[in-house]
């Protein structure tokens, strides 16, 4: 096990980035076919959020793309915190392994390592590569659980569970799942109120390529050992980006991006056997983002302590012309009704800024009117930007008040020059997806941030915040607002085969 930890500390990390946006040799460079040439990112002031480094890609094949890690979920449970996320980005699909990192002690301090027998590169798997971790605890069994996706050398694919008995230190071997041909986008959730009926269920959720995105649910009893025999919903709903989450009575919704393409919601009410047909939570209505890079309009899912879930998607419905993103929040007690989307007012309606990628967290041990919600999400200051000018950074706004009003927002890591990232076959990656969980009352955001390129090497990897955030201490100073009418063109999401791991 990897036990490297590092602190980035305010000075240095102010040092780099305002140096390299200043235009200083040698600070990054764009990556093309024809070469490479300076950055022309344009100045913008540094992020000085005190951050950690969590982990570093320490793999040497050839067939990946180093030093990068993307791609972070992130779950808690009282003071200990795991993050999963890809290491070595493989640019036609996947990375070299997965990672973890683990703290006991509510952020204070951090351990990592890789899981074992996933690919050919570590703990003698076959695979390779592997992608799109998410990960869970188990409270009835005791065990935390990593999904993720397998990808053989002859491009085949599986869903499989990695499982840890000993508070996420170790981890076995995985544990097939799915028994479709195509799958993509597992992700994984657990029954843990010990007065649901259904207490110590887990639920996997992916869907298929080879059979237009359908979606398929699959339920295990046992922590993870054992899994059912997968089936869809009714009507065989077809989609990506499917989140579940478990409600105290036991009932499981799971939002998604439809086909349509739309931000649709399902749920089981039986423990896993069955599932309903879609109800439409809103249009989905995404520009897209600048660049080349790869930002899709998947929505974040979470719950809080009475079973409320609040629903996080970019969306451009309140800009002018769709010119760039916002993001929208839609709540539900029971699944199948939704309230209208509002706008999370992070800045001004008709800014420059372009907002996407969230990954909100919600404090468990709160709720309703009191509920708090900590949103993490990628943004650029200037949405009409080219891959050599756009500036990536890494922000964060809270609530207190199940998102009535929301604190001012906090640039948290940034910039990032687009050609410190990798590349993937529909752009280059920070990741699909993002989380923050809550660990001894204080919101940690998980989060992919590179710096400038070492030589032909990268240098991207997963951080969250050195302290956390103080929900309390960060008071509510703008009000959400009201959805305008649907009224634009929605837009295509869907990519080619194989482009969305």
């Amino acid at each position: 096990m990897d036990l490297n930890l590092q602190a980035v500390g305010r000075a240095s990390a102010v040092l780099l980035m305002a140096g390299c946006f200043l235009g200083l040799l040698g600070c990054g460079s764009d990556r093309g076919a024809g070469g490479t040439t300076t950055s022309q990112t344009p100045m913008f002031p540094p992020a000085t959020v005190p951050l950690v480094k969590l982990s570093t890609d320490t793999f040497t094949n050839a067939s990946s793309q180093h030093a990068t890690e993307v791609e972070p979920d992130s779950f808690s449970l009282g003071p200990t915190i795991v993050a999963a996320f890809q290491v070595g980005r493989i640019s036609s699909g996947g990375a070299s392994d997965i990672g973890f990192a683990l703290s006991t002690n509510a952020g204070l301090s951090w351990q990592n390592g890789f899981l074992p027998g996933l690919t050919s590169f570590q703990g003698l798997g076959t695979n390779a590569a592997v992608s799109d971790p998410a990960v869970v605890y188990d409270v009835a069994q005791g065990v935390w659980i990593i999904s993720s996706l397998t990808i053989s050398a002859a491009g085949l694919t599986q869903v499989v569970v990695s499982r840890s008995t000993d508070g996420g230190m170790s981890w076995a071997n995985p544990i097939p799942v799915s028994q479709t041909p195509d799958p993509d986008k597992d992700w994984i959730s657990c029954d843990n109120s010990a007065t649901s009926p259904f207490y110590g269920h887990c639920y996997l959720e992916w869907d298929d390529v080879s059979q237009g995105n359908r979606i398929w649910m699959s339920t295990s009893a046992d922590g993870g050992t054992s899994w059912s025999a997968a089936v869809n919903t009714a009507g065989a709903a077809g989609g990506i980006g499917g989140q579940p989450v478990v409600q105290p009575n036991g009932t499981v919704i799971v939002p998604f991006l439809g086909i349509l393409p739309e931000i649709d919601a399902f749920s089981s009410s039986d423990g896993g056997a069955s599932w309903t047909r879609p109800v439409k939570v809103s249009v989905a209505n995404a520009h897209q983002v600048a660049g080349g890079l790869r930002a899709d309009p998947l929505p974040s899912a979470e719950i809080d302590g009475a079973g409320k879930v609040y629903l996080v998607w970019q969306d451009c419905s309140f800009r002018a012309s769709c010119a760039s993103n916002d993001l929208l929040l839609s709540t539900s007690i029971d699944g199948a009704n939704w309230t209208t989307p509002a706008r999370i007012p992070i800045d001004a309606a008709g800014s420059a800024f372009d907002h996407f990628i969230p990954g909100v967290g919600v404090n468990p041990t709160t709720s309703g009117a009191s509920a708090q919600l900590a949103l993490a999400y990628y943004y650029y200051p200037q949405a009409n930007c080219t891959a050599s000018t756009c500036a990536l950074y890494v922000g964060f706004i809270s609530s207190s008040d199940g998102g009535s009003s929301w604190s001012a927002p906090t640039p948290i890591a940034g910039p990032m020059s687009l050609a410190w990232l990798p590349s993937t076959t529909s752009g280059v990656m920070v990741g699909d997806y993002i989380r923050t969980s809550f660990a001894a009352g204080k919101a940690f955001p998980v989060f992919a941030l590179a710096k400038a390129n070492l030589g032909t090497s990268f240098d991207e990897a997963v951080y969250t915040t050195q302290a956390g955030f103080d929900l309390l201490a960060r008071q509510g100073t703008s009000d959400v607002e009201a959805q305008p009418p649907q009224n634009r063109a929605v837009r295509s999401w869907l990519r080619p085969r194989r482009e969305v791991r």
